[in-house]
């Protein structure tokens, strides 16, 4: 029996990758028959851990020497015939004509609820920063779509974690990462498994796409994903 067709994935990665391998992780889980298959990784980053996790797994790992150079980046992209793009950490603005080819293709995890705390400049340890010294006691992961500006696109998902009095940007950056992991790898397996149903030059949208920017915990529609969630949070 021949394997069943997937989407074909690139991840945009800045750091270490742990984003990466809980896409990777999850995708061996899931089976051959399910999720997409992880054909790049590109990082602005010579030395990035992403890179060193893609070559452990035999995909191909590229250093993109100008992520300014939108035509450089879409070719490379197209050289391995993506159709998804994840950004996972990937602390560079997507140049205009690589989000216009991937309208709808291309997601991004930002690690606070959007539309709060995120803009340029909004990354990392600085976002921790800002929902402590603002006093907020929510904070948590979003996924969005992809725009010409940081962190507008429309939101996917969204899953709040506590702030507790006692945290610091360590200890909170770590209960978000946590749900990074857990939300990250399965948005991107609806984007993938939705694709297959489209035409080269559709984008996602519809049923798929839950809220608008701004909407609250906006989620994707996907069997099973809530009851997870549910389970995860009691753990």
């Amino acid at each position: 029996m021949s394997p069943a067709a997937k989407s074909r994935v690139a991840v945009l990665a800045s750091g270490g990758g742990s984003n990466l391998q809980a896409i990777l992780d999850y995708f061996d889980a899931l089976g051959p028959d399910r999720g997409g298959n992880v054909v790049l990784v590109a990082s602005d980053r010579a030395g990035a851990g992403a890179l060193d996790r893609a070559r452990a797994r035999g995909i191909d790992a590229v250093h993109i020497a100008h992520p300014a150079d939108g035509e450089a980046l879409l070719s490379l992209l197209e050289a391995h015939a993506a159709n998804a793009v994840v950004l996972a950490g990937y602390l560079r603005l997507v140049p205009n004509a690589v989000v216009r080819r991937f309208r709808g293709r291309m997601v991004n995890v930002h690690p606070a609820l959007l539309p709060s705390f995120g803009g340029p400049g909004m990354y990392g340890r600085r976002v921790h920063d800002a929902v402590l010294a603002a006093g907020a006691r929510v904070s948590g992961a979003t996924v969005h779509f992809v725009t010409e500006e940081y962190d507008r696109g429309a939101i996917i998902a969204q899953w709040p974690v506590p702030v507790f009095e006692e945290d610091t940007a360590d200890a909170l950056a770590a209960r978000v990462l946590r749900v990074e992991h857990l939300l990250l790898p399965r948005v991107v397996e609806l984007l993938a498994a939705e694709l297959l149903a489209l035409d080269d030059d559709d984008r996602v949208r519809g049923a798929f796409l839950a809220g608008a920017p701004g909407d609250a915990f906006a989620l994707a529609t996907s069997d099973g994903l809530a009851e997870y969630i549910d389970a995860a949070l009691t753990r």
